[in-house]
């Protein structure tokens, strides 16, 4: 049996946190030995395998130094055939001793989640390649990312994997604790304006007719503009009309009950909102941002794609959902089969075939 490890910053409130939870389940059902690391003691995904929680064996504060003597000899003495990095990688010089003397295996992987490609790479195609060397496979979460490190970093070894959606796992969670009266539409994820643009929704939401047609506006999420989030809303009169519930684990009950999903970023991967919204028969609204949302939505067939940044756009298609009852039942009928294809049946089948 291969033995595998997938390195992460924690288990615990984001998109890529799931991710690599879910990705330990892949591996585990592919009769892999599966190691976890991660750095932070974060945890709320359920993971499959052995997990190295630096931070609870050896508490906070550790430098730099310390924390690379004591990965080198984490994997220097398990000797894995094929590390998995799923964090960002913004400093060179960090990861150019992780991967030269730190990450020892025979084959490494390193996964790309976001358009936003500083957070992967420094800003040099010949720095890029240092860290990257013909050892080390990336995978790109989209087709857009892997369009771009190619065109922008000159690298070839670039593989494209979608992250994938667990129907069966997520539609048992539903019967958990529900809390919102009357029809709402939905936006959760991680509560960072910078990315995520609660700007657009709140005016967008304000501009449409939601608001005469009594539908709330339900925000999940947990992050460093919550303050800003509930000024924003303040501002624009909405605190009656905008219902906000903290970070859940199990966010969907929301997700089953929501007139639609949408989603405002300035930029994404290959966003979950979407996939586990449309694989609860939710249909789905969202801008064009790079990248996900246009490999993810065909448009009037499971949701509404419109153009970024454009306020009276995203309200129009607002209020088109609410109005256009063939189109929303359209989409709404059409929205589990279309993101089949990311099942994590498929999806599994990708990384085996990366694999061997």
């Amino acid at each position: 049996m291969k033995k595998v490890c997938v390195v992460g910053t924690s288990l615990g409130k984001g998109g890529a946190e799931r991710s690599t939870a879910m990705l330990s389940k892949i591996l585990f059902d592919l009769r892999y030995e599966v190691y976890i690391v991660i750095t932070k003691s974060d945890i709320d995904y359920k993971y499959a395998g052995n997990l190295f929680d630096l931070e609870r064996e050896y508490g906070g504060g550790l430098t730099s130094f310390k924390k690379f003597k004591i990965l080198r000899s984490f994997f220097k003495h398990h000797n894995f055939d094929i590390i998995i990095d799923n964090r960002t990688r913004p400093s060179f010089l960090k990861e150019y001793i992780l991967y030269n003397y730190i990450f020892l295996a025979k084959r490494k992987i390193s996964l790309v989640r976001s358009f936003y490609l500083k957070r992967y790479f420094p800003s040099s195609k010949i720095l890029s390649k240092l860290i990257y060397n013909r050892n080390t496979t990336l995978v790109a979460v989209s087709k857009e990312i892997m369009r771009s490190i190619k065109i922008n970093y000159n690298l070839q070894n670039v593989r494209q994997i979608y992250n994938p959606v667990d129907i069966n796992i997520t539609e048992a969670r539903t019967t958990e604790h529900f809390d919102i009266d009357g029809k709402f539409i939905l936006w959760y994820g991680r509560i960072e304006n910078n990315v995520k643009n609660f700007d657009l929704l709140l005016n967008a939401y304000k501009k449409s007719i939601l608001l005469t047609k009594n539908i709330k506006l339900c925000i999940i999420g947990q992050g460093k503009d919550v303050e800003l989030l509930h000024e924003k809303i303040n501002s624009l009169e909405l605190k009656d009309r905008v219902y906000y519930v903290p970070f859940l684990k199990n966010p969907f009950p929301y997700v089953k009950r929501a007139i639609y999903t949408t989603l405002t970023s300035y930029y994404e991967g290959f966003p979950r909102v979407l996939i586990e919204s449309l694989s609860y028969g939710t249909p789905v609204i969202s801008v064009n941002c790079k990248s996900g949302p246009n490999e993810i939505i065909q448009n009037e067939y499971n949701g509404l794609l419109v153009e970024n940044h454009n306020v009276s756009a995203l309200a129009n298609a607002f209020d088109r959902m609410i109005e256009d009852n063939i189109l929303y039942l359209k989409c709404k009928n059409n929205a589990k089969t279309s993101v089949e294809k990311f099942s994590i049946e498929n999806i599994t089948k990708d990384w085996r075939e990366l694999l061997i």
